[in-house]
């Protein structure tokens, strides 16, 4: 399971290391895959076993529906996969950097079964906000039973 927080710096040509303890979850229990897309002002890096349950769940739904079309617009059609080079590298497309900001210094924050890739400025901005909402987030997780 992916979980911490790293901070990182992207090169101009949009390469950068992932963080080694993700890579040896990679190892340990995926492969060198990674799929990355657009998602709430980052991007999220799936392994590619995980992004594969994914897309066959969103497969299964109606596609006359509004909500799965303009999903798989944004989410889908954003994806790229993205493989581990040997110093341990991801290379992000410029689209996707462009998106999500990435510009030199990113942060890497685990999320369980995935990854979420935040500009350093915009991910100081979101965890502040969580962080001044975590009272109020725990007592409604409580209610759902965690």
């Amino acid at each position: 399971m992916f979980r911490g927080r790293y901070e990182h710096t992207i090169d101009p040509k949009g390469r950068v290391s992932l963080p080694v303890k993700f890579r040896d979850i990679l190892n340990e229990r995926y492969d060198d895959r990674l799929v990355i897309t657009n998602f709430d002002s980052c991007l999220v890096a799936y392994p590619y076993d995980e992004w594969t349950l994914l897309e066959e769940k969103v497969s299964s739904l109606s596609m006359l529906k509004k909500d799965v079309t303009s999903f798989q617009r944004f989410f889908i059609s954003g994806a790229t996969e993205c493989s581990i080079d040997k110093q341990g590298r991801i290379l992000i497309p410029p689209i996707l950097r462009e998106y999500a900001k990435l510009e030199k210094d990113i942060v890497f924050a685990g999320m369980i079964k995935k990854i979420e890739v935040w500009s350093k400025d915009r991910w100081e901005q979101v965890f502040a906000k969580a962080k001044d909402d975590f009272n109020q987030i725990s007592e409604n997780l409580g209610d759902l039973g965690i």
